[in-house]
């Protein structure tokens, strides 16, 4: 309700970081400056085993206009197959036979992942030269004016230290799955991180799509790899060292969503589980600081972090799919409406505002988020109890073209049957057992009609349990 109070605000006073800001486009007629009145940037692209989409970033972000004289590429492969490898490497000289000041850069081992690897990018002497670096993961496409759009910010602002861009999925349409990603993405970007940056000046970095100043990274200690969300854990450090953030929600690049829920889910784990690490290692420090007021504080422990991060997650789970229907053997407790339906109905709608063409399908959506929420609160207890999986680091699977090559033909079809028991997950199938139960149960028994929700939420998990769920994925 606050952030929707927020944005309706920012909309209504029309508080574009436009308006906020100053963004003056760079000069590029004058024939005295010449070049030199661009910054020189660095563009890094980590990628580890990308065969389906190196081309796609490399491509795009040697597209990108800018002075090649002031443009430096770093591509940081940890590649662990030599073929692949040899793929990358091929595509970094062909672009840089086209004059792009590109460097294909590996290392000896994964030490880090993606931190590891931005970290050691940083170490080379070419990079003192550049004021700003720009970060895009591997199946990330940016348009040819990004830097155009994005740098004024950083030049003519001396405290801002990092300028996000919006995400914008080129497969949201792939399948169910993925357009319910695309609704929960949508709103943290319409609304969640156009609220932080209105009210603060502070959200979490995403990882990619943004650019920083590489005096305040380096002010901040650099990208640590202590969890497995370096790029919060840098957003947070930097911002208790006094910077500012600016998210644009007009400069989309492209990416890709996870087509498949073994890839969804061992990015959601790694986007659940990290947070509630950092949190854990990081309050005091947050508490201590002295650079930030008490609202900025409060803003990132109890709205960032413990309710979005961390309460959300588990109260999701706990009420809907246990505490509700445990209710149900247990007459005289009685779950008040507006605990059980009004609030929520509220709450699903506002999420709704950040993808109005899916509003039809808000019903899926909440029981798949209902789905998901299983495993976000065992990745967050598994982060705040620092327990085995907590520094877990499972590379996000993308396919690129290979989404093109799809078959539907019987021999497909059949193999993936064939494979279904190495697809089954049992806690889901577990939760829709207790679901159906209650369910029966409250059809026998009750009298609030609850067998409903209960019956179409235990058929979720039970879909999900026998992974009837994303895209049959095509061998390349």
């Amino acid at each position: 309700m606050y952030m929707a109070v927020v944005i309706a605000g920012v909309k209504l006073l029309r508080r574009r970081p436009e308006r906020r800001y100053r963004c003056d486009p760079l000069p590029d007629d004058d024939p005295e400056l010449g070049t030199s009145a661009f910054p020189v940037v660095l563009i890094q692209i980590p990628m580890f085993n990308e065969r389906e989409v190196y081309q796609l970033s490399i491509g795009a972000v040697c597209g990108l206009s800018w002075p090649s004289d002031r443009l430096v590429v770093q591509v940081l492969d940890d590649s662990t197959d030599p073929v692949i490898k040899e793929m990358v490497r091929m595509e970094c000289e062909r672009w840089a036979h086209k004059g792009v000041n590109i460097t294909y850069q590996i290392r000896q081992d994964r030490k880090g992942y993606k931190a590891g690897a931005l970290k050691e990018g940083m170490k080379h002497g070419y990079v003192r030269e550049c004021e700003y670096v720009a970060i895009f993961d591997a199946d990330f496409q940016p348009d040819p004016d990004f830097l155009r759009r994005t740098i004024p910010f950083l030049v003519h602002n001396s405290d801002i230290a990092l300028v996000q861009a919006r995400w914008r999925f080129v497969n949201a349409d792939e399948c169910l799955m993925t357009r319910m990603q695309e609704m929960s993405l949508d709103y943290h970007f319409t609304v969640e991180q156009e609220v932080s940056s209105s009210v603060c000046a502070f959200f979490g970095f995403n990882g990619t799509a943004g650019i920083w100043r590489i005096s305040a990274v380096n002010e901040a200690g650099g990208w640590k790899d202590r969890t497995t969300v370096e790029d919060m854990d840098l957003a947070i450090r930097a911002s208790l060292k006094g910077w500012k953030f600016v998210y644009l929600g007009d400069v989309q690049v492209k990416s890709e969503l996870p087509s498949t829920f073994k890839a969804f889910r061992f990015q959601q784990h790694r986007w659940s589980c990290g947070p509630a690490n950092l949190f854990r290692k990081m309050l005091m420090e947050i508490v201590k600081n002295k650079k930030v007021t008490i609202w900025k504080k409060i803003h990132v422990i109890y709205n960032f972090f413990l309710i979005r991060k961390i309460v959300a997650h588990i109260v999701t789970f706990t009420f809907y799919c246990l505490i509700i229907p445990a209710t149900i053997f247990v007459p005289e407790v009685r779950i008040p409406k507006w605990g059980c339906v009004y609030i929520p109905t509220i709450i699903t709608l506002l999420n709704s505002v950040g993808t109005p063409r899916s509003f039809h399908l808000l019903f899926f959506w909440i029981l798949f988020e209902n789905v998901m929420s299983l495993h976000r609160t065992k990745a967050t207890l598994i982060g705040l109890l620092e327990a085995g999986r907590a520094n877990e680091w499972v590379v996000t699977a993308k396919l690129g073209n290979a989404l093109k090559m799809k078959s539907s033909n019987k021999s497909s079809f059949k193999k993936s049957f064939m494979r279904i028991w190495d697809r089954l997950n049992v806690t889901e199938l577990g939760v829709a057992a207790f679901l159906f139960s209650c369910g029966w149960y409250d059809l026998a028994f009750g009298k609030d009609h609850f067998f409903i929700y209960l019956f179409f939420q235990g058929a979720a998990f039970f879909i999900v349990g026998i992974g009837y769920v994303g895209t049959i994925v095509p061998q390349s």
